[in-house]
């Protein structure tokens, strides 16, 4: 999916006559992207259950506001996620859902023609809800984890030009997410997502 997502950025960029040469014109603060996502969960399980969720492409917005022409806070949303969650030998024992809203700090660089790359680093916030176990699991360990999760988170992107003000964006995100997971009460471990989230869309300054 990663690779179906870089390729297709690819021929957008090459069709469009992105690299353009001149000077951008004046433009404002604000800059809304919208993106499908690949997200790519790391799965490090703490509990000896080998629990793992399903990646899967999903939407995402963001709001950024440029304090100057190199500095940049960024703003990522989507909507809560559902997600299929399994353990080893057991296949699928459940379902969760999560709102990950991520807010970056980042360096765009000005020095380039024709495409303008950054890197960011900020915090994530992560609400799982939704938190549903096969009834069999339920009763034999009386699972539960945490309902929040908050992390660090990695980013490195490029904004090529396509027209006055619209840019073709592509980004790629290291999201640090977990929960401590429960049985009857007492912890067992802690399940790691980590996401590697690599994604493709447009944006629009003004």
């Amino acid at each position: 999916m990663k690779k179906s997502l870089l390729a297709l950025a690819a021929v957008c960029a090459l069709t469009s006559g992105a690299a353009l040469a001149q000077s951008t014109p004046s433009e404002g603060p604000f800059m809304v992207r919208v993106r499908a996502v690949n997200l790519d969960s790391a799965n490090k399980d703490g509990t000896g259950l080998g629990l793992s969720v399903n990646d899967k492409l999903i939407p995402e917005l963001d709001v950024s506001y440029f304090f100057t022409p190199n500095i940049a806070a960024e703003l990522i949303l989507t909507y809560p996620q559902k997600h299929k969650l399994r353990a080893d030998g057991l296949g699928q024992i459940g379902s969760l859902k999560h709102l990950p809203p991520t807010l970056l700090l980042q360096y765009h660089f000005t020095n380039f023609s024709g495409f303008k790359p950054y890197v960011g680093a900020g915090v994530n916030y992560t609400r799982f809800s939704s938190v549903r176990f096969d009834p069999a699991v339920q009763a034999a360990l009386q699972p539960s984890i945490d309902k929040n999760s908050w992390g660090g988170a990695l980013q490195l992107g490029v904004d090529i030009p396509l027209s006055k003000n619209m840019y073709l964006n592509l980004d790629v995100k290291k999201v640090f997410i977990g929960t401590d997971v429960h049985s009857a009460g007492a912890k067992v471990g802690k399940f790691k997502v980590d996401p590697l989230l690599a994604g493709v869309g447009l944006g629009w300054r003004f």
